[in-house]
């Protein structure tokens, strides 16, 4: 495989950015697109983004709001949100001169289609090679250069692991992978689960059920897993189990911080996208063409639509029958 020297990284949110800003660390020319041309202008004038305040943009990383100059680079990051994932594609896809590696670095799974990251882009580009980057990471935290590792995952071992070296770095460690379906199950659920938690955490129902919620909840992200065939130990890795285990403990975690909101009775937090709001429903109806259980995803779901109070679907989780733990 011809080496991965530039990076496209399409969406200059936060996340983008700190993509961006990897990319660059790991020596590679790097473009930034930015849907608004005065955001794009702004970030590239004054090098920084107000949506990553603090962090100054390295001087070689150039920002346009030409999306063909961005479709030009050798492997292309898309960095929108999950639900805006097949957009993006589809204005790329006419751009694309050559077959070129795109990485969905969104977690979720699409309204109407139930399909995958992965599996959108195949979709929207017909002639790319789609892969997924998934794992416990914040945008401040990688954009400081603080220590962060992630699974990149692509169906061709030769591609994730040209990926893998194309990104990573002495602060940044991709992990590559082969189970793309794992991974993208693994970034979906957590972020549903990680409302539940929220929830119970602003309710003030202890460190007990915050306990409870996170090992029930990764059970349940198991079962639907394998029912998709998502390998065991792509589950209990970085972009499954570990991935959780962060989104449900700190506040940097939007769907985290959504929860708490909801939990405390406020309002949540203005301008911020939970990408678990848009999942929970689609999630669960997944699991159920599945016929999977997943209770807590559900409760998650149907507090978020309002058919549930946060105190009936406790009960309903609490009375649920005794089972054995699996």
């Amino acid at each position: 495989m011809t080496a991965l020297q530039s990076v496209g990284v399409i969406g200059a949110g936060a996340w983008g950015t700190a993509l961006a800003t990897v990319a660059a660390r790991a020596g590679r020319s790097v473009i930034l697109w930015a849907r608004n041309a005065e955001h794009a202008t702004r970030i590239a004038s004054m090098r920084d983004n107000p949506r990553l305040p603090g962090v100054p943009l390295a001087p070689d990383i150039v920002v346009t709001n030409d999306l063909a100059l961005a479709a030009r680079a050798d492997m292309l990051l898309i960095a929108t949100p999950a639900q805006h994932l097949r957009g993006a594609v589809n204005m790329l896809a006419s751009h694309l001169a050559k077959p070129v590696p795109i990485v969905a670095c969104a977690k979720g799974i699409e309204h109407g289609t139930h399909k995958f990251m992965t599996d959108v882009i195949a979709e929207a580009a017909p002639h790319a090679q789609p892969a997924i980057l998934s794992g416990p990471s914040f945008a401040d935290d990688v954009a400081r250069g603080l220590p962060t590792a992630v699974t990149l995952a692509a169906s061709e071992e030769r591609l994730s692991s040209a990926l893998v070296q194309a990104l990573g770095s002495p602060t940044f460690r991709p992990y590559h992978s082969t189970d793309i379906r794992g991974v993208e199950i693994g970034g979906a659920a957590k972020n549903v689960l990680a409302i539940a938690v929220g929830i119970a955490v602003g309710r003030k129902l202890g460190a007990s059920a915050q306990a409870a919620l996170t090992t029930r909840g990764f059970a349940e992200l198991a079962r639907l897993g394998r029912a998709l065939g998502a390998r065991r130990e792509t589950l209990s890795g970085l972009s499954g189990l570990g991935d959780l285990i962060l989104t449900c403990s700190s506040p940097q975690s939007r769907n985290f911080a959504l929860g708490l909101s909801l939990g405390r009775g406020e309002q949540p937090p203005a301008g911020k996208l939970a990408e678990g709001e848009f999942t929970a429903p689609v999630l669960i109806e997944l699991a159920a063409s599945q016929r999977v259980e997943m209770p807590v995803s559900e409760a998650v779901a149907s507090i978020l639509s309002g058919k549930s109070t946060i105190d009936a679907a406790i009960s309903a989780l609490m009375t649920r029958p005794f089972k054995s733990e699996e």
